[in-house]
């Protein structure tokens, strides 16, 4: 059985609308961004190759894309929007190597002008 604790990640205040921002918490590497005024967290590395930063990705609302490949995920839930904007044959040969995989994504609250995140 895992117990999962409410870790503190940043101070409110360090958001604007539409913040992105990458920290270390507990071992995990992990974003954690500001949208219509909630707080969203997920694992910072994208899941489609391993290697891209998504906190330097952008936000359309809670759809977040990876800078690396265009992978978009939503940030609710972790679910794959779009697994890369390759087509064709490197479409194809993407999903041999890796199947879709879902962002994976923590749960977050607001105490005492700190972001938490459930780790």
């Amino acid at each position: 059985m895992t117990i999962r604790t409410f870790i503190p990640a940043a101070k409110t205040g360090e958001f604007y609308e539409g913040t992105i921002k990458s920290f270390q918490i507990a071992g995990h590497e992990i974003l954690v961004a500001k949208i219509a005024g909630q707080f969203y967290a997920a694992d910072n590395i994208c899941p489609h190759t391993g290697q891209a930063d998504l906190s330097l990705g952008t936000l359309s609302g809670t759809i977040l894309t990876c800078p690396l490949h265009n992978s978009k995920f939503d940030l609710v839930d972790g679910r794959v929007i779009r697994w890369s904007d390759w087509t064709g044959i490197m479409a194809g040969n993407s999903r041999l190597f890796r199947s879709p995989q879902p962002l994976h994504v923590f749960r977050t609250k607001v105490e005492n002008n700190e972001v938490m995140v459930e780790i």
